[in-house]
Formats: structure tokens, C-alpha cells, sequence
């Protein structure tokens, strides 16, 4: 199969960032996907529908003309999180969940969750009116080596939270291991995942061997070949569980190629295109449309889009750098590589 058509994607994780950041990312973003899931770990964050519905407004002032592009809003989830905010995400238009960050646990996530069981009433209004609970599953003590940290989170908190709380909607977002994927294929229809570019197409070794490569450093981390493995299957096996969410997170060159760099790949530009070569890599390519454009609106209440996008298979090199803020480049992930789809 040489060309592909498919309903219009939507990514259903995204970091746009605010101020001048969003000049690059809302147009890279809005060229592929008609909806986007976008991420509140802003400074400061945003924590209330007042607030989120007011960086709407301030992303869709950078959103190309004539472009059709609806991007969904999310809350911040604190200790402080009011039960009654829940009400108040279900009666917006453009608010569609809330999201939970162990307190540490990758950027701007310092006022995140410190402990989920001071936050069962608000899981409790969650759990009541469907309103999606998106995780950034990992747990953040010191002890627990990074690359175990995503099975601790699903065994010490996320079992427990389900088994009190059967009904709700969730989202583990950005999974990147064997038991997560499993984990999601055990729950009922209430339980989903999303699952990023990087995650299917490199592993551990693409970011250690021969040299650090510092863009290629997300949270969670990148993992085993064998987990890459298991989640290339699940999300070409047609299971509607596992839907797109890239992740897709800017930084500058300058603070990921940096002593203590920033965690994030900025995949934007040339997602769906890395999502073709993931699929096509294991002769699934038919499988994508459900995955990029089916399984997440049918997940979070929304209808499917109808305008659709074309895919040729043609060879495209990843333009080594992008201008971002002022005087500043961003690395796009697979920066000066080769890759064999093409948005037409």
C-alpha cells in the first residue's frame, strides 16, 4: 500500500506550551490533527475552566486560517482541586478532563498530586459524571529506578484506585512497558491509553548506544526492545483501548542538549507521518485510521471527524532544526533522518 487515506487524526496529548512557544507549535500541530487533548503543566498551571478556557482563546489566536482545528482543554489536578470544579468541566464546551501528575514527576508537574487518597472526593465526581481521569503513571520516590517507576504506579496506585472506583474514565497516558499495555488489556471499556511515536519506533538503546542522544529523552523514559514489542501489537491490533497521543513536548535546543536537559521529543511536525512508519514497519498500515482517528473521539464522547487527510509513500528527510522562540532552534524528534511517509 503506497498511499493512505484516513479520517483527519486528532492527538489526544499534546504540549503547545503559552506565550511566543505558540506561534511554532499550534500551527505544526493543527497542518495534521483536527482536535488535540492539550496539557495544563504550564507556569502557572491551569488549574480552573475560568483558566483553560482562556488559553483556549490564546491558542486559537495561532491557529492558521482556514485551518479547522478544535483544541480540547484539560485541568491541572492539585491538592487543593475542588469537587465542584468536576460539575463545571462536564456543563464546558471545550473541556474534556483533568489531569493527574504525581508531584515531581516530569515537567511542571511540582504542583501536582502528592498523594492520590487526598483526592477521593474529587475522583469520587469524576467517577460520577465521566468526566476522564488522564495519569501520567509513574510514581516519583527517589528509591524506584526510572525504568520500574510506570509498573510501581500501576501496581501501588492505580490497581488500588480502580478497585475504588470501578466506573471511572481513565486515560494512562504515554505507556511505554509490557504490564502497562497488558494492565489496559485486563480493565474494562472504562480504561484506556494513549501511546506516543517514540515509544513505538525506538527503544533504550536508540537513546544510550553510541552516545547520549538528548533528544530522545521523554518521561517515562524509553524502554527494552521487548517493551517497544509489545507495544507495537497493541496499538496496530486494532484494539480500541489504545489510541494516538504524542506527547509531543518543545524544548529549546539549548536546554535539552544541556547538562541537566529537559525530558520531551518534539514530534509535532511530522507525527502522523512517524505514526505511518511505526504501523507500516510491522504491515499493519490499515490499522491506522482506527487508532489516529477513530478510537479516541469514540473514547472521550466525540464524533469522528469527516474530513479526512492523504498519506503517499514517499521518502522525507526530518528538517534538522526548527526556529522557536527568539534566536532559538528546537531538534525535532528523527532530526535529519529519513523517514518513508509523507502527508500529501
Amino acid at each position: 500500500m503506497n498511499t493512505i487515506t484516513l479520517l483527519q487524526p486528532d492527538d489526544w496529548h499534546v504540549h503547545l506550551r503559552d506565550g511566543l512557544a505558540l506561534k511554532r507549535t499550534v500551527p505544526d500541530l493543527a497542518r495534521q490533527f483536527s482536535r488535540a487533548i492539550c496539557m495544563p503543566n504550564l507556569v502557572p498551571p491551569v488549574k480552573t475552566v475560568d483558566e483553560a478556557l482562556a488559553y483556549r482563546e490564546r491558542i486559537m489566536a495561532h491557529a492558521p486560517e482556514g485551518v479547522n482545528f478544535d483544541p480540547r482543554m484539560v485541568l491541572y489536578f492539585t491538592d487543593y482541586t475542588s469537587p465542584e470544579e468536576v460539575k463545571k468541566i462536564k456543563d464546558s464546551e471545550y473541556i474534556n478532563a483533568i489531569k493527574l501528575y504525581p508531584a515531581g514527576a516530569t515537567t511542571n508537574s511540582d504542583n501536582g498530586v502528592s498523594d492520590i487518597r487526598k483526592v477521593y472526593a474529587v475522583i469520587e465526581q469524576l467517577e460520577k459524571y465521566q468526566v476522564p481521569l488522564l495519569l501520567h503513571g509513574e510514581v516519583t520516590h527517589n528509591h524506584v529506578d526510572i525504568f520500574d517507576r510506570e509498573k510501581r504506579f500501576l501496581d501501588e496506585v492505580l490497581s488500588p484506585l480502580l478497585k475504588q472506583f470501578p466506573a471511572l474514565k481513565v486515560v494512562l497516558e504515554h505507556i511505554t512497558t509490557s504490564e502497562a499495555a497488558h494492565f489496559v488489556l485486563e480493565q474494562d471499556r472504562n480504561v484506556a491509553a494513549t501511546i506516543t511515536p517514540q515509544h513505538l519506533l525506538f527503544n533504550r538503546n536508540d537513546m544510550l548506544v553510541g552516545g547520549i542522544k538528548p533528544h530522545f529523552y521523554c518521561l517515562p523514559i524509553l524502554k527494552r526492545q521487548t517493551h517497544q514489542q509489545t507495544l507495537l501489537e497493541v496499538a496496530t491490533s486494532g484494539n480500541p483501548k489504545f489510541f494516538l497521543g504524542t506527547d509531543s513536548a518543545p524544548h529549546s535546543k539549548n536546554t535539552k542538549e544541556n547538562a541537566c536537559g529537559c525530558a520531551g521529543c518534539y514530534s509535532a511536525p511530522t507525527a502522523i507521518e512517524l505514526y505511518a512508519q511505526a504501523f507500516d514497519q510491522v504491515g499493519r498500515i490499515e490499522r491506522l485510521e482506527g487508532f489516529a482517528s477513530m478510537f479516541g473521539a469514540d473514547f472521550y464522547g466525540l464524533p469522528r471527524n469527516t474530513q479526512t487527510i492523504s498519506l503517499v509513500k514517499e521518502p522525507q528527510v526530518i528538517p534538522a532544526s526548527l526556529e522557536y522562540l527568539e534566536n532559538e532552534q528546537i531538534i525535532p524528534l528523527y532530526a535529519g533522518q529519513t523517514i518513508q511517509w509523507r502527508k500529501v
